[in-house]
């Protein structure tokens, strides 16, 4: 099973313009000027690859800090 650290590794390597310095457990990812619908797209995605599972946009809507995405993602 993936840590949160971890998991909070690859959510900032899908924005390019954002330190990673800026994320931890309690960013709030929609707040970060360069969120998107390009980066929602790309999380989706690494979620996909790196955990087998499906996430919606509206998952991503309802979450508000990585964490909370991170919990998500261990729940399905």
């Amino acid at each position: 099973m993936m840590k949160l650290e971890e998991f909070v590794q690859l959510f900032a390597e899908q924005f390019d313009d954002t330190s990673a310095d800026t994320f931890t457990t309690t960013t709030e990812y929609k707040t970060l000027e360069e969120w998107g619908s390009l980066v929602a797209l790309s999380v989706i995605s690494m979620i996909d690859d790196e955990f087998g599972k499906r996430i919606t946009g509206a998952d991503l809507r309802n979450c508000v800090t990585i964490e909370e995405l991170y919990n998500l993602i261990q729940s399905k």
